[in-house]
C-alpha cells in the first residue's frame, strides 16, 4: 500500500510541479521579451525549464510505474480505457509542442558554456507554445480522472 501510495503522490506533485514550472517558464519568457538582453531573465527561464523538464521525467516515471507495474490496476485496465488515450494523446501533443523550445533553450545553454551569444529567436512564438502547453496540462488532470473512475473502457 505504502508504494501504491507514494507513486500516485509523486505522480500528482510531478503534475503540480510541472504546471507551476510551466506557468513561471511562460512568465520569464514574457520578462525576456521585454528585457531582451537582460541575463537574469534567461537565468530565470532556463531555471523554471529545469524544473519543467525534471517534473517531465518524474511524470513519465510514476505513470509508467504506475499504468504497468500492477501496483494499482493491470496494465489492461489503462490500455482498454479510452481517456488512458486521450490522456496520452493530449501528453504527446505536450511534448510535440516542447520541440522546439527545449532545442531552442539547449542551445541558449550551449552558447552560454562556450562564452558566445545565442542566436535571437522568435519569443512571440515560444511563448504562444508555453501557452499551448500551460492549457493542454490543465485539461489532463480531467481526463485522468475520468479515466481512474473506469469511464470509457472498451
Amino acid at each position: 500500500m505504502i508504494a501504491r501510495a507514494s507513486l500516485s503522490a509523486l505522480h500528482v506533485l510531478a503534475l503540480a510541479l510541472g504546471l507551476g514550472a510551466v506557468f513561471a517558464r511562460g512568465l520569464r519568457l514574457r520578462d525576456l521579451r521585454r528585457e531582451p538582453g537582460s541575463s537574469e531573465a534567461r537565468r530565470r527561464l532556463l531555471l523554471a525549464d529545469n524544473l519543467w523538464g525534471l517534473a517531465a521525467l518524474l511524470w513519465i516515471g510514476t505513470g509508467l510505474g504506475r499504468a504497468f507495474g500492477r501496483l494499482e490496476k493491470t496494465p489492461d485496465f489503462y490500455l482498454r480505457n479510452g481517456f488512458f488515450w486521450v490522456k496520452m494523446a493530449l501528453f504527446a501533443a505536450v511534448l510535440a509542442l516542447e520541440i522546439r523550445p527545449m532545442l531552442t533553450f539547449l542551445r541558449w545553454r550551449f552558447a552560454a558554456r562556450g562564452g558566445t551569444t545565442p542566436p535571437p529567436v522568435d519569443l512571440r512564438t515560444l511563448i504562444a507554445l508555453n501557452d499551448a502547453e500551460v492549457a493542454i496540462v490543465c485539461v489532463i488532470p480531467f481526463a485522468a480522472a475520468l479515466m481512474a473512475r473506469g469511464a470509457w473502457l472498451f
